[in-house]
C-alpha cells in the first residue's frame, strides 16, 4: 500500500513538475520578441522583388507587426481582369510600394491560420503601345483585409505563408491618362500569394 502510494505521489509529482515547465516554457516564449524576413517569390519572376519584415512584440501571444517594399510588372493577366482595360495594349508596372502589416494568428503568433490588413501606397508606371509606349505615373492607397496560413513544413523556422486578399484601392495623386486612353483603376482588387520566411 505504501509502495503504490508513493508511485501514486511520484506520478502527481513529475506531472505537475512537467506541466508547471512546459507553462513557464510557453510564458518565456510569449515575453521573446521574434523577426522574421520573408519575400514573395513571383515578383522575382515578373521583373521585380519584395521584401519584408515582422516583428512578434514582447510578451505578444497572437498579434505581429510588420513593413514590406515591392515591385512588379502586371501579367497580361492582371491587366485583363479589368474588362475595361483588356486588349488596349497597356503596360502596367508597380515601380515601388511601401506597406505596414498587421496580422492577428488565432492561435499563437507565426503558427498556423490569421487575419491581418495591409495598409500602403503603390506607385504605378503606364505606358502603351499605341502611343509608342508613352509613359505616365500615378500613385495608390491600398487598404486590404487578408486571411492566410503560416505553414513550418521543417524542423527550422523556415515558413511558408499562402494568403489572400481584396484590397480597396483610390488614386492619390499622379496621371492614369496616355494620350486619348485612360488606365481604369478598379476600386477593388484581388490578391492571392504565397510568401516564403525565416524567424529568428
Amino acid at each position: 500500500m505504501k509502495t503504490m502510494f508513493k508511485t501514486v505521489s511520484l506520478i502527481a509529482i513529475s506531472s505537475i513538475g512537467l506541466s508547471t515547465s512546459s507553462l513557464a516554457q510557453e510564458k518565456d516564449s510569449e515575453k521573446k520578441m521574434t523577426i522574421s524576413v520573408e519575400t514573395d517569390p513571383s515578383t522575382f519572376a515578373l521583373n521585380g522583388y519584395a521584401f519584408h519584415f515582422r516583428i512578434k512584440p514582447r510578451k505578444s501571444q497572437r498579434l505581429v507587426l510588420g513593413a514590406g517594399t515591392y515591385a512588379l510588372d502586371f501579367p497580361s493577366l492582371m491587366v485583363d481582369m479589368n474588362s475595361k482595360n483588356k486588349n488596349k495594349d497597356w503596360n502596367v508596372r508597380i515601380s515601388s510600394a511601401y506597406s505596414l502589416f498587421g496580422e492577428y494568428y488565432f492561435k499563437e503568433a507565426n503558427q498556423k491560420w490569421f487575419g491581418g490588413l495591409q495598409v500602403g501606397v503603390q506607385n504605378f508606371s503606364l505606358k502603351n503601345d499605341t502611343y509608342n509606349k508613352a509613359e505616365s505615373n500615378f500613385s495608390n492607397l491600398l487598404i486590404m483585409p487578408s486571411i492566410g496560413y503560416n505553414w513550418h513544413p521543417f524542423k527550422f523556422p523556415l515558413y511558408v505563408k499562402p494568403w489572400m486578399g481584396i484590397g480597396y484601392t483610390t488614386k492619390v495623386e499622379g496621371n492614369n491618362v496616355i494620350g486619348l486612353l485612360e488606365y481604369d483603376i478598379s476600386p477593388i482588387v484581388p490578391f492571392v500569394t504565397v510568401h516564403v520566411g525565416y524567424t529568428f
